[in-house]
């Protein structure tokens, strides 16, 4: 096409050139053969971040992933300085570090940025690190060197842009790799490199060479940080010498601290304030950018109107923050746009629908190009057949896309039958003036007359949304999953024999000569608790239902004791009742279904998007469930939108297939109606009659939804408690789906169990139930997990941030032009109505809507039902968003004072957007001005912890999976839960229930160890004391050798080569472990003689034959005596035996031996 080679080839520096007449698909397809024809390297520049994200994912159905970067930048200043999403940091370092390369690629980027201010590209291709095995390195410099690169230095590795230094090994997460790297030095020289897990800390495989990029494209060395400190100083000097000393008093409190953290080498995203400090000459994107590069500005009216939009923008708000004495007056942290257009020297495309508002720009040449946007079919294929013969008459070549491989064959299928005669091909061998398929996906079709070029993608066909292909993120590593379990000194703990009590710390004391780590609880009158680190599996963190403090015990009281008993009897009750449950269901009898066959796996196939592994496994467990005689009553849990009610579709079709009915039940109206919708569109190609019973229904619509459950004719039907009715008649029910059955009340909950003596019963629920709990139900439910979100799920963008009115105004009008929704959440009803008409005059556009919990429930099922339907662009709302209502369209939400908001709710608040398959973002903020009380700062603190987990919603939080708790077990019980702290309780269940069920626990004793040897954990090899604590209560777990090599082979791994106190202490719990299994009560040392106490069972069990075998396969003179029936086995330590703690190692273990052959003949004996 001649307009392409024109372009092409007046491609020179220093030239720019007009295309008119194009937009949407048929531009990525220009730029992409443009990269193609030329391998130039492409920036293009967009008007906003939105049409940033939208432009790569179009490109990333042409590129490869190595070729198409997005270089992002927040599009307000305040939002870019508060604490933020990794993601963003991560995609700008990959875009710079691309564009140095010089390699063919194309950058896109918003007017911020081009506005973003950065360190010279030589001061970025310095900050780059290679370490390979030849080098040698100087670890203290290495450190400087990381930090200069903006890594953070911590105790544990857990996200990208951290690195720890333990003794001589380095760990470090660079940002553009999936897993962080463990290099072990032995001296200068690199001894071993290997990649490891962030979850578990293990080494995954061995490396030869790393290239680490910057941690962040906000570089700064120690020049420039004194340099800028004096500058400062300098200037909040005469800044206060103009004030009052109020005000004077306020800058230097808000400048003083920043200049102290410069100077003292903080990193912190703050800095971006004085970035026109830290840089002399004002560097954008376009400077690394090669010589021969190629700019596009795509469409440059929309960009200009954007640039101005954003600067009054940031005015307003650098403005306010002055006038507050916040900020130095000097302050500008960005580029000026005009003056970047006005000095690029590189070859410049400008695209333009049309030729105007470019005002008097030098243009060497305007080429225009007329591209038609294809017309939408929505399915109508005889419509479609009159375009195509129009398009073959004029002998254009008509390209029709399908993105799915599998779905080809349907797509050529419903052509043929409408006789549109089509050949399959691939994209490298299209056929001119033909109409071909091929496999492949663009954001929209369009007509290129001068090509004789016709694109048609499904979303024009068909009128389905195309799924994307998920772009690899780097921060699918990133979910910090802090175990609950962690101690904190503050916290909590309940010990089994003392009580509740406060955690202090832990410290190395030294008693009778021998080191030893204790923790150290408080409890009632200060009176202090030390607990050797052995003993750790008598204390656990102390968790509740809610978030309640706890009394604290006192020492030797006779109140715990109480406490423990009356839950003790209470438990008996609940395990009673389980086991009478499972006896229940064990005998009742159901109906098998038969296996799958092809219609459902055609079903199954047209599912619009990739299912996560979860969800195969759990749609196969519950199928499997189905084909056995016995009833289904599985419970299946997964977060919201992660995929459950595809799940149950899929049960549903097996049903409907061999003529059952099915029947869905959910909490409120809302629910059922999207529920009907889902299912509606699901099972369009198969003749499934489905119905819903709720109150938008009319009389006489619920009236014929009867009749046709009582004769067969519906085959599903969606419903409220309506379904619970006794007017509702079913002819062959065969599956009920409950959702959320924890929200029917107790009268609803009888109904629910006369209704399912024999059918299938599946259970969907979003509230996360802990496995502990599960495991003392087990075998009275079943339960499947899905624990991945979706693959094409961004993460959320999180941003902490002092409210303000800029910032509010920006997100909502930005979510508004991308047709999304907000929720706005605002915590008292009282002046709810103000801040609905506040944000009515910041966005007079948006339409806004509130609810309040003093509403009705049908008032407020109406609003939500309208905002679901679009009537709303906001909603402003106090309650917890109501669980369970999918609102895929809402991806911005607000916080007012989240500071004094529990970390559970911010979590199952954040878990309201995110939905879909765009950027979603969450503005967590406080009052301006405000000094944050200690509580609501950690819990910001926490927030911004949970800005890093990127993603994972796997925090199955702990109060969440409580309430959880509470509620299958029902009111009654989590006092009982309060009063002895969630874990002992489970543990107490449990134990009970196996108890009842008969089910013999082989005897095991928890041998006391007592032995003159160092045995713990140095500070000098492991510094931080959480990773101890991990430590010590693994080792306290070992059961069997597996894991003691697994323990063994993480600490060489992690921390190196260990001395003789952890070789002991490795050794010691080996000893143990045989110990307990052989009936060992107690290991005691006095000088050369060691004692060990057998239990009274012991004596049952071994003959003094079979004892003194033992003994003789060791180097030992012994001695065996008996005292209160109990064996006790002197043995002597010759002074020159090295092993003997070997020795009694294996003394135990063939002890242990001889005790599982007793029982092996035994179970023969009683076959027999």
């Amino acid at each position: 096409m001649p307009q392409f080679t024109q372009i092409a080839s007046s491609l020179k520096a220093d030239s720019r050139q007009l295309i008119t007449g194009i937009s949407g698909s048929a531009r990525t397809l220009l730029i992409d053969n443009l990269l193609k024809t030329t391998t130039r390297p492409v920036v293009v520049v967009v008007d906003t971040l939105f049409h940033a994200d939208q432009l790569v994912s179009d490109f990333s159905n042409l590129l490869e992933d190595d070729q198409i970067f997005e270089f992002p930048v927040e599009e307000m200043g305040a939002a870019e300085l508060a604490t933020s999403s990794p993601e963003y940091k991560a995609q700008r370092v990959l875009a710079l570090n691309k564009l140095i390369s010089g390699e063919p690629a194309v950058i896109v980027t918003s007017v911020s940025g081009l506005k973003r201010l950065l360190p010279s590209p030589d001061q970025f291709s310095d900050a780059e690190l290679t370490i390979d095995m030849d080098s040698e390195y100087d670890l203290e410099k290495l450190k400087l060197k990381l930090h200069q690169m903006g890594y953070t230095f911590q105790k544990l590795v857990a996200a990208p842009g951290d690195f720890s230094i333990r003794g001589s090994i380095l760990d470090v997460f660079p940002l553009n790799n999936q897993d962080p790297v463990r290099i072990d030095f032995f001296d200068t020289e690199v001894d071993s490199m290997r990649l490891f897990d962030v979850s578990n800390q293990r080494s995954i495989k061995t490396i030869n060479t790393i290239q680490i990029l910057p941690a962040t494209d906000l570089l700064i060395t120690d020049q420039q940080r004194q340099k800028v400190a004096g500058e400062l100083k300098d200037q909040l000097a005469s800044e206060k010498a103009k004030l009052d000393d109020e005000s004077a008093k306020k800058i230097n409190n808000a400048i003083e601290p920043q200049i102290m953290d410069l100077e003292n080498g903080l990193n912190d995203p703050k800095w971006l304030l004085f970035a026109n400090l830290f840089y002399d000459q004002s560097n954008s994107l376009l400077d690394y950018l090669s010589d021969d590069g190629v700019v596009v500005f795509d469409d440059y009216s929309r960009i200009t109107d954007s640039q101005r939009q954003l600067e009054s923008d940031d005015d307003v708000w650098l403005t306010d923050k002055i006038k507050n004495h916040e900020l130095l007056p000097s302050t500008n942290y960005t580029n000026d746009f005009k003056k970047i257009f006005k000095v690029n020297k590189k070859a410049t495309l400008i695209l333009s629908l049309f030729q105007k508002g470019l005002g008097r720009m030098r243009l060497d040449a305007i080429v225009d190009i007329t591209v038609r946007p294809m017309q939408q079919f929505f399915s109508q294929m005889p419509m479609l057949r009159t375009e195509i013969g129009r398009w073959q008459k004029q002998k254009q070549s008509v390209i029709i896309m399908v993105q799915d491989q599998n779905r080809m064959e349907k797509v050529a299928q419903t052509l043929s039958d409408f006789e549109i005669a089509a050949t399959q091909t691939e994209m490298s061998a299209i056929l001119l003036h033909q109409v071909q398929l091929v496999h492949g996906n663009l954001e929209n079709g369009f007509e290129l007359p001068i090509a004789g070029l016709v694109v048609i993608t499904e979303k024009e066909m068909f009128g389905t949304i195309v799924k994307k292909r998920p772009r690899q993120t780097t921060f699918n590593n990133a979910e910090r999953i802090k175990s609950y379990t962690d101690l904190k000194p503050g916290d909590y703990v309940v010990h089994v024999n003392h009580g509740i009590g406060r955690y202090e710390g832990m410290k190395t004391m030294e008693v009778d000569g021998k080191h030893q780590d204790y923790l150290t609880i408080s409890y009632r009158d200060s009176a202090k608790l030390f607990i050797p680190v052995t003993q750790l599996n008598m204390i656990q963190k102390y968790v509740s239902s809610e978030d309640k403090k706890p009394r604290i015990n006192k020492l030797g009281g006779s109140e715990w004791q109480k406490t423990k008993r009356k839950v003790a009897s209470k438990i008996e009750d609940i395990a009673d009742d389980l086991i009478e449950l499972y006896a229940k269901r064990d005998a009742e009898k159901g109906y098998a279904y038969p296996p799958d066959d092809s219609l459902q796996n055609e079903f199954e196939a047209r599912f619009p998007y990739t299912e996560t592994p979860d969800q195969l496994r759990s749609a196969d467990e519950i199928k499997h469930d189905m084909e056995h005689n016995k009833p289904m009553d599985r419970l299946l849990v997964g977060d919201v939108g992660y995929g459950k009610t595809e799940v149950a579709l899929r049960a549903a079709f097996k049903a409907v297939e061999v003529g059952k009915q099915v029947a869905f039940l959910v909490p409120t109206t809302i629910l059922a109606q999207q529920h009907y919708e889902t299912m509606l569109e699901r099972f369009s190609d198969y003749p499934i009659e489905v119905r819903v019973l709720s109150r938008f229904q009319t009389t006489a619509q619920i009236k014929e939804t009867l009749e046709g459950l009582k004769k067969g004719t519906v085959d599903v039907v969606v419903g409220t408690h309506r379904l619970l009715s006794k007017d509702v008649k079913f002819s062959n029910l065969g599956l009920l789906i409950i959702d959320e059955e924890q929200r029917f009340g107790v009268k609803h909950k009888e109904r629910i169990k006369e209704m399912r003596t024999d059918v299938d019963v599946l259970t969907l629920t979003a509230t996360p139930i802990p496995r502990t709990l599960n495991m003392s139900m087990m075998g009275v439910r079943d339960l499947s997990v899905i624990e991945t979100p979706p693959s094409n799920r961004y993460p959320i963008q999180t941003y902490v941030i002092e409210q303000n009115a800029g910032t509010i105004r920006e997100a909502i009008e930005r979510e508004m032009a991308r047709g999304g929704q907000v929720f706005y959440l605002h915590n008292r009803v009282a002046d709810i109505e103000k801040t609905v008409s506040q944000l009515s005059e910041l966005v007079p556009d948006a339409r806004i809507a509130y609810i309040h919990g003093q509403m009705t429930e049908n008032q407020m099922e109406d609003i939500l039902y309208d905002f679901v339907n679009g009537e709303y662009d906001v909603l402003v709302t106090t309650t917890i968003i109501e669980t369970g209502v999918d609102i895929p369209n809402v991806n911005t939400l607000f916080v007012e004072n989240a500071d004094h908001m529990g970390l559970s709710q911010l979590y199952q608040l954040r878990g309201r957007i995110g939905r879909s398959s765009r950027v979603a973002y969450a503005y967590f903020m406080y009052q301006p001005n405000k000094v944050l009380t200690e509580i609501g700062e950690k819990r910001l603190e926490a927030i911004r912890d949970f800005t890093e987990l990127g993603s994972g919603f796997k925090i199955a939080m702990r109060d969440l999976s409580i309430r959880g708790a509470g509620n299958l077990l029902g009111k009654q019980q989590s006092g009982f839960v309060d009063s002895v702290g969630y874990d002992l309780y489970t543990q107490m269940l449990s134990d009970a229930v196996s108890k009842k069920r008969g089910k013999n626990v082989a005897f095991k004793t928890d041998a006391t160890v007592e032995l003159d040897l160092e045995a713990y954990l140095p500070s000098d090899y492991i510094q931080d004391s959480q990773q101890k604590i991990e430590i010590y209560k693994r080792i306290r777990q070992i059961e069997n050798q597996d894991q003691l090599n697994e323990v063994t082979d993480d600490l060489i791994d992690r921390f190196g080569d260990y001395n003789e106190p952890v070789a002991n202490l490795l050794k010691i719990s080996e000893m143990k472990m045989y110990a307990d299994k052989a009936m060992i009560e107690k290991v005691h040392q006095d000088g050369p003689r060691v004692t060990l106490t057998f239990a009274k069972q012991a004596s049952e069990e071994f003959t003094s034959k079979e004892l003194l075998a033992a003994i003789a396969q060791t180097k030992f003179r012994a001695t065996i005596n008996s005292a209160d029936n109990k064996y006790q086995v002197v043995l002597t330590v010759q002074p020159n035996m090295k092993d003997w703690l070997d020795q009694i190692i294996a003394l135990s273990k063939s002890l242990t031996i001889t005790r599982k052959k007793h029982q092996a003949n035994k179970v023969t004996s009683n076959d027999k």
